[in-house]
């Protein structure tokens, strides 16, 4: 199994606004993405049955940064990108709540 590259905040933000090629996905549900998400972020709710359709709709080639709210539920969903072939995941290993930078709502 292959798990998803672990990044602190700060180097989560640095990559994010340095990779051409990045996209950043909230895997938390609505509601907790209308109370502040990472600006440009994609919403696909873990939570959802469609959520792995949503998932492998998405161009496997690009390069992905995944959170939730603590890191647990972006985890989860890195590991399943990986094992269906996704080339590069990172996830925001303590998740929003380690968030310093700005928010949108």
């Amino acid at each position: 199994m292959e798990n998803p590259i672990n990044l602190n905040a700060y180097d989560f933000h640095h990559r994010i606004s340095s990779d051409e090629k990045a996209v950043v996905v909230d895997v938390r549900t609505p509601q907790e993405f209308n109370d502040g998400h990472l600006p440009n972020s994609l919403l696909i709710d873990i939570y959802n049955p469609t959520f792995q359709n949503k998932i492998l709709e998405l161009d496997k080639t690009k390069n992905y940064y995944i959170y939730c709210r603590s890191g647990n539920r972006s985890y989860h969903a890195g590991v399943f990108m990986l094992a269906e072939g996704f080339e590069s995941v990172q996830h925001l290993e303590d998740g929003i709540i380690s968030w310093t930078e700005k928010l949108e709502r």
